[in-house]
């Protein structure tokens, strides 16, 4: 049939437009038109996503070439890495593959080049010895390092007045770490020179001051008593009769390689069977502590950084003993030391106007300032400032100890006896007492 006689056989009424009413088609007809134009929209739909992940991954894999990372597109997860906070990373190597992360070190010295077969075989130093020293404690501490095993022991000197040079004819000089800084105490080089993850790789850590005699103390012993006795902090005995005493507790008993607390019935601050805390039991003074690794970590937290004295830091210690600090903490008297109260930075000068008395009673007295005199009329001695630096910071010291303990609602003190009152109660008291004195 052609187009004239279709043409003819077409209602009067029919539009062309009726041609594409879907009303005139045929169920069947109507089907297939929508399901075309279904299939089409999907696969519109489905070649925009694909245009628009192609551009994503090109820009990022341009960003990521810029920090030399190599990307694909169709990397794979290996089994059992879906969770990623499962895998242990220490807090900014999360862009580096576990196995090349290394969470600690050590103050071992290492050659330039050519590791020899005989090198590699030597056994590192299992432990550290760090004092503060100054030029003129020279010969004594020479005395002490040569107490310290070479093949057991890091020796770290922190020298406090400056003189590196003049050790360098000591044998053991080459193979000590020296660290300088200019009028600074053994606990601020402590607290950013012997990080616990620094220092990980040793079992003990003797932080030490100069001015110690050692004739009576062999370290190997030492060490082998530590850890038959379960010691975590400890400290030699001290020879009464030759040592500078602040508290009983050091002093060297005759009667026992080991003491771990003392008795005292008379006079202040008694100490009897049932004391269970410092100055009584659980505690060593700060001249000559040794520490163990897990210790020290905790020791190290607690180490306030700006107070650079440390005071009041010894009467918490046997909060990082590992346990019962009645039993973990303690002195030991077969090994003994001579403390000989030699001034150096923060030691007492004998020459002073001021004793400590009565620098602790100007503390408190606030009409005077010693800052306002003159230089010729100041009751201060440098030292004497200070032990009275010091004392500032054992107040500041208790007041960050009881403040922490009142805001940690979790934290449980172990050594908090039935009846006492928590830190922080104290705190208000004495608060309370000042203004009433005022």
């Amino acid at each position: 049939m052609d187009l004239k006689s279709w043409l003819q056989k077409v209602p009067g009424n029919f539009s062309f437009r009726h041609f594409f009413d879907a009303s005139l088609l045929s169920e069947g007809t109507r089907r297939k038109i929508y399901w075309n134009k279904a299939i089409s929209v999907a696969v519109l739909t489905l070649l925009g996503l694909f245009l628009c992940s192609v551009v994503i991954s090109e820009n990022y894999a341009e960003t990521a070439s810029r920090w030399g990372v190599s990307y694909s597109l169709h990397s794979t997860i290996e089994k059992g890495c879906e969770d990623q906070t499962q895998r242990h990373h220490p807090y900014g190597s999360e862009p580096l593959p576990r196995g090349i992360v290394q969470e600690t070190s050590n103050l071992e010295m290492r050659p330039l080049w050519g590791v020899s077969k005989v090198q590699s075989k030597i056994k590192s130093p299992q432990n550290l010895l760090a004092i503060a020293v100054g030029i003129k404690q020279k010969e004594n501490v020479n005395k002490i390092v040569q107490k310290f095993p070479s093949n057991n022991f890091t020796v770290m000197l922190f020298h406090y007045d400056g003189v590196v040079d003049k050790w360098s004819d000591l044998k053991w000089n080459a193979r000590a770490i020296h660290v300088s800084a200019i009028n600074q105490t053994k606990w601020w080089f402590a607290k950013r020179f012997l990080h616990p993850d620094i220092v990980a790789g040793y079992n003990y850590i003797f932080l030490w001051d100069e001015d110690l005699g050692v004739e009576n103390f062999h370290a190997g012993r030492y060490l082998a008593i530590m850890e038959d006795e379960g010691l975590e902090i400890s400290q030699p005995g001290l020879d009464i009769s030759k040592s500078e005493i602040h508290h009983r507790i050091t002093v060297r008993s005759h009667r026992s390689r080991v003491h771990r607390r003392i008795y005292k019935l008379r006079g202040h601050g008694r100490c009897y069977e049932n004391s269970t805390g410092p100055p009584c039991t659980g505690w060593v003074e700060m001249m000559a502590p040794v520490f163990s690794r897990d210790a020290w970590r905790c020791a190290w937290y607690m180490i306030q950084n700006d107070l650079v004295h440390a005071w009041g830091v010894d009467m918490k210690l046997g909060y990082c003993a590992q346990g019962d600090r009645t039993r973990k903490v303690g002195v030991i008297d077969s090994e003994y030391i001579v403390h000989q109260g030699i001034p150096s930075l923060g030691g007492m000068d004998k020459k002073a106007i001021l004793g400590i008395n009565d620098i602790a009673n100007l503390h408190f007295n606030s009409t005077v300032n010693s800052s306002s005199l003159a230089p010729s009329e100041s009751p201060f001695s440098e030292r004497a400032e200070i032990r009275l630096q010091s004392y500032n910071e054992l107040d500041i010291f208790k007041r960050r100890w009881a403040q922490a303990t009142s805001q940690d609602k979790c934290w449980i003190d172990p050594y908090l006896q039935p009846g006492t009152k928590p830190a922080s109660d104290l705190k208000s008291q004495t608060k309370g007492k000042l203004r009433k004195k005022k």
